[in-house]
């Protein structure tokens, strides 16, 4: 296997395009990596009522204070990674990531996993993420840019699919702790997919982009509107998102479906993600970003929907449509949203920008799986938080759509 260069050089159309594909092959394994790691939780929580006899409520706190460290760290991986390139910060969250491994493995008190998992190892992720890949990957892929982004984002699609099985198979085999200590051990993989990174980012554009473009500092970005509906579309689309995913087994197991089998028909809706995010952030590169989102927000409407109309477990129908509808658009409105914030604000200020407006995500998904178990508490029911979901998503595509003009420098 040839190592691509530690720089960007000049080179052919055909040797820039190779070592594009191997910039981009080297930031979906990082980033699947991290995102397995942490979608892994959903089994140590189990783990963790077993052993110290927490409530779900007590282990679910880490996971809570981990959506909100992503969402208000965004800023900081994103101005890290503007002035210390992608390779440093893979190799800077790598040892975040195994650091809060290794010392996971000699929790014993509930403050300790909070910390380790929500803040320590949240931000070794994040550092491994979207926020530090997306800047790279958007100047390689100046001409697919959304499929460039999807490809990407589906990573964390697969690191969602793998982690359970794996994580359920360590635990069962050698215990929560021993499989800690394991999962670190793998950490050491990053150390050769960061020299798949470039040393250097401020290549020469790629080719097919648009000489002179102009370069965005975010005080320039702020300053416009854009920016700021950007963060709101990013926040509407994760509440309309968490309002039902984080519940859809709660809500169908309260209808009088069969665990296993709810759980096996929301785990194919949740497969049909993968493919989903790849085909709407190509198709964005063809029909506009902003097509291809509203085209995603009516999927998704359309599956929440469904969910209304079931009363009780003899409609399985309606159960599978949801199931599908709703999974098969999970997170491909990202593609084109991100793609779309690198087309309005390019540079080398990109992953700064970024950040700020991905603020907005982690406060969404917050709000989204918090007010839905409010909801359900206060009614009885998830259909509130439905029919709020549905409107977030039709308020996003309609903050989105405003943005099919370019900013005026």
């Amino acid at each position: 296997m040839t190592e691509p260069p530690a720089a960007i050089p000049a080179l052919s159309e055909r040797d820039r395009t190779r070592l594009a594909w191997w910039v981009l092959g080297g930031c979906f394994l990082a980033f699947t990596l991290s995102a397995s790691l942490m979608h892994a939780y959903t089994v140590f929580l189990l783990a963790f009522v077993v052993e110290f006899g927490w409530t779900r409520a007590e282990a679910s706190i880490a996971y809570s204070v981990g959506q909100v460290v992503a969402g208000v760290s965004s800023p900081l991986a994103g101005g890290l990674a503007d002035r210390l390139g992608s390779r440093r910060m893979v190799m800077l969250g790598g040892c975040l990531l195994a650091l809060g491994l290794l010392l996971s493995a000699f929790a014993q008190t509930l403050w300790q996993v909070v910390v380790l998992y929500g803040v320590v190892m949240t931000l070794g992720a994040n550092f491994v993420g979207m926020v530090v890949f997306v800047p790279l990957i958007s100047r390689l892929f100046a001409t697919r840019r959304g499929m460039a982004v999807s490809v990407l984002q589906s990573a964390n699609g697969v690191g969602r699919a793998i982690s359970a099985p794996v994580a359920q198979l360590l635990v069962s085999g050698m215990g929560w702790r021993n499989a800690y200590l394991l999962l670190a051990a793998v950490l050491t993989v990053l150390v050769p997919l960061a020299r798949l990174l470039p040393r250097r980012e401020r290549e020469p554009p790629a080719a097919g982009a648009t000489a002179g473009v102009r370069d965005w500092t975010l005080a320039e970005a702020a300053a416009t509107w854009q920016f700021w509906v950007l963060g709101l579309v990013y926040m509407l689309t994760s509440i309309g998102s968490f309002l039902v995913s984080l519940h859809q087994m709660a809500f169908a197991v309260g209808m009088g479906f069969e665990p296993l089998y709810a759980a096996g028909v929301l785990g194919l809706g949740a497969f049909l993600a993968l493919p989903g995010v790849i085909v709407t952030g190509t198709l964005s590169d063809r029909i506009g970003r902003e097509t291809a989102a509203l085209v995603t927000y009516g999927i998704s409407i359309f599956g929440v929907a469904c969910a209304l109309f079931i009363e009780d477990s003899s409609q399985h129908v309606m159960f599978w449509l949801h199931a599908c509808f709703f999974g098969i658009t999970w997170g491909a409105r990202g593609p084109a949203i991100t793609a779309k914030t690198a087309d309005l604000f390019p540079g080398p200020r990109l992953g700064t920008i970024l950040g700020v407006i991905t603020i907005g995500s982690g406060l969404g998904a917050g709000i989204g799986s918090w007010a839905a178990g409010l909801l359900f508490d206060l009614t009885g029911s998830y259909r509130l938080g439905f029919w709020l979901s549905m409107a977030a998503y039709a308020l996003g595509a309609l903050a989105f759509w405003t943005l099919r003009r370019p900013v005026k420098c």
